[in-house]
């Protein structure tokens, strides 16, 4: 089984956190974190829609500038999250640059800013070509967990204790349609962005007596259509299996309250991004700087019944030293169970 998605860590352990997830079969992705963005190409970061920063410490949000930038000139709406406070890091941002020339862009760019409180999601909407100033009233829904929803996944967040708040994150997907090239080859049907929509239909939970019409460009030139009872080609080529769940977690004390949220959080997550920036030995500076240790990640993962976690965001007193860290939390992990 292929997953949809493929998160992959932006930087090495000791640089900038952030997680990159592509989309399968599509060109999209989802960020979260906008520190050092050199680690991924501009068609790598031209795919991205939404970006969810955890907070706005420098290492976490220099980022912003390096998306800006590339999406500049183009017709785009791009989203953000942020924890409370966010609007006023995002306009600092937006304010320290001259905007007298975007009114002649041909294409808008418009951006979407969502700020997280404990109660309540909070957005404002800023335009390119209106030199990125506030557009219109503030519009608040309630905020129960879910950051955004779609037919075929789920983004949750957590506010976490950094001294600040500290967005967790978790992306979790309904399920997994699984694509049989078997499948596609008898019926003569190329794999192509018709895919997209076919998926979306079982997303849907669409009639399976609806005829369902394949459109793909043949090599060459010209467009070709086939039509389908819907029921009949979900049979042939989709297998329905149970979808990933990512999570992703940095700056957070070690403390109950932040702990009982990160499990919560984590739950069952086939991979788990964790921050391990201190050993236990230096527990007390982990507490002070309001961080985990490599220990508390490991504890974590395994309350938090993850498949499978990956350690970033490293303190650089350990280079050359990250299998004592990555040993620490392996053995909190098994020793658990």
């Amino acid at each position: 089984m292929r997953p949809s998605f493929h998160p992959r860590l932006i930087n090495d352990p000791f640089s900038d956190p952030g997680l990159f997830i592509p989309f399968l079969f599509e060109k999209r992705a989802f960020i979260f974190d906008l520190g050092d963005l050199g680690g991924l190409s501009s068609k790598d970061l031209l795919k991205v829609s939404h970006a969810f920063v955890t907070h706005a410490h420098m290492d976490h949000f220099i980022g912003f500038d390096t998306l800006l930038r590339i999406f500049l000139g183009r017709s785009k709406r791009l989203h953000f999250y942020g924890p409370a406070g966010f609007f006023v890091h995002v306009e600092g941002k937006l304010s320290g640059y001259a905007w007298n020339l975007v009114a002649e862009y041909e294409e808008e760019l418009v951006l979407e800013v969502s700020e997280v409180h404990p109660d309540e999601i909070r957005t404002r909407t800023y335009f390119c070509r209106e030199q990125f100033r506030s557009h219109g009233e503030i519009r608040s829904r309630p905020f129960d967990g879910v950051l955004l929803d779609e037919t075929s996944f789920t983004v949750h967040g957590t506010l976490l204790d950094h001294r600040i708040p500290c967005l967790g994150l978790a992306l979790t997907e309904r399920f997994y349609v699984n694509i049989m090239k078997e499948g596609l080859k008898e019926l003569g049907l190329p794999v192509g962005p018709w895919l997209n929509g076919f998926k979306e239909a079982i997303y849907r939970e669409t009639d399976p007596d609806t005829d369902f019409l394949v459109t793909w460009e043949e090599k060459g030139g010209g467009m070709r259509q086939e039509k389908f009872v819907f029921g009949e080609l979900t049979g042939k080529i989709a297998r329905i299996s149970p979808g990933q769940k990512i999570t992703y977690i940095t700056d957070g004390a070690g403390h109950t309250e932040n702990r009982t949220k990160m499990v919560d959080l984590a739950g069952k997550s086939n991979m788990l991004f964790i921050e391990a920036p201190f050993l236990e030995s230096e527990r007390e500076a982990a507490r002070r700087k309001y961080h985990l240790t490599a220990r508390e990640a490991g504890e974590i993962a395994r309350e938090a019944q993850v498949s499978a976690f990956r350690l970033f965001h490293f303190s650089p007193r350990y280079k050359g030293r990250e299998r004592e860290l990555e040993k620490e939390a392996r053995e909190a992990f098994i020793r658990l169970r």
